[in-house]
């Protein structure tokens, strides 16, 4: 039973869960270049440059001079 936007139950208990929102799930099928796969791949790409940079810095050697040195 609804009220004043509250939600009661049995004896007028006050149920104060929060409620759900409506799931949106988009179903188009996206597949190429498209404006997601693009923001995603910028975003990995800007990620992966940012850790090279730390990982230099942290360890004084840059990712190929490390994975190549015997």
């Amino acid at each position: 039973m609804t009220s004043n936007g509250y939600t009661t139950e049995d004896g007028n208990r006050l149920n104060n869960f929060a409620i759900e929102p409506k799931v949106y799930v988009d179903d188009s099928q996206q597949f190429g270049f498209n404006v997601y796969a693009e923001r995603m791949n910028g975003r990995l790409a800007m990620v992966g440059f940012i850790s090279a940079i730390a990982f230099e810095v942290l360890t004084g050697h840059g990712v190929i001079g490390w994975l190549t040195q015997l």
